[in-house]
């Protein structure tokens, strides 16, 4: 699904309206956002030698459980979220399911599809959420005439492998709990970041999604966040999270046996420092 050209959306336009045109203003019954909005989302600097007007990209929306792009579709366009919550993922030929990320807003998706043209992965809505369609044929062109917008779009997409790196060296060298935590301190900071609480939020996923992220069963993620609750670093109440010691989970390595374990700062302090555990065999596929 690809915007309509500048031209179509300009004349759609009542004429009261002013030129520079704000984010979620509609057209047609569609929404729009201009390219200086687009680097705003994408935290890239939008000062190149173009008017952030002579292009619109479009917005779409997907209800909860919706797919944005599956395996084996020609690719065409990247997607950038506006808001909302989804998940990409893998599935081999028995149907199974390997969470692969969890994008949220100013990540973009369908990067993986640029060296096939087509996508490699599924991308799924864990919530109501609005994209915005970047056609990669206009990007590219773009970009011939524009080469710092070019080099820009390159650092977002290296961005995301990078992410993909540390998430990688995290599934290799951590225990099954300091996964966890690190998930949930990951969460708290994206959170932070798009102005909302880092203390207190829900998570969109289920704990399987989460445990085939990490590498672990549910039944691991979920006594897990049991254990955390029970010495007091986070509250769990259903799908509902409370971070309440972020700096014990940061750098937590293991968790103490469960008959030592304490609500007091020192046993977390202990477990904190207590030498890693053998990572599990089990690793998680990446892209």
């Amino acid at each position: 699904m690809l915007p309509t050209q500048m031209s179509e959306a300009r004349a759609a336009a009542p004429a009261a309206q002013s030129p520079a045109l704000e984010a979620g203003r509609q057209r047609q019954g569609r929404l729009w956002s201009n390219l200086k909005e687009v680097c705003d989302l994408l935290h890239i600097p939008a000062a190149f030698s173009m008017n952030a007007d002579e292009l619109l990209f479009q917005h779409v929306q997907f209800k909860t459980g919706q797919r944005v792009h599956t395996i084996g579709q020609p690719f065409d366009t990247l997607y950038i979220v506006n808001s909302g919550f989804l998940k990409t993922v893998l599935i081999d030929e028995f149907g199974n399911e390997q969470v692969l990320s969890f994008p949220m807003k100013g990540d973009m998706l369908g990067v993986d599809g640029i060296h096939s043209r087509h996508y490699s992965s599924e991308a799924v809505a864990l919530s109501d959420c609005d994209l915005i369609l970047l056609p990669f044929k206009k990007l590219t062109a773009l970009g011939r005439v524009h080469v710092e917008l070019e080099h820009m779009m390159y650092g977002v997409m290296s961005r995301e492998l990078v992410r993909e790196q540390a998430m990688i060296g995290m599934l290799g060298a951590l225990s099954a709990e300091a996964r966890v935590a690190r998930f949930l301190v990951s969460l708290a900071d994206r959170f932070a970041q798009m102005g909302y609480s880092s203390k207190l939020f829900n998570l969109r996923m289920t704990r399987h999604e989460i445990g085939s992220y990490l590498g672990l069963t549910l039944e691991t993620v979920s006594r897990t966040l049991s254990a955390f609750n029970e010495i007091g670093l986070i509250t769990v109440d259903q799908r509902t999270i409370g971070i309440k010691d972020a700096e014990a989970l940061k750098t937590l390595r293991r968790l103490p046996p469960s008959r030592s374990r304490s609500k007091s700062p020192a046993s977390r302090k202990a477990a904190a420092e207590a030498p890693a555990a053998a990572p599990p065999v089990q690793l998680v596929a990446a892209v």
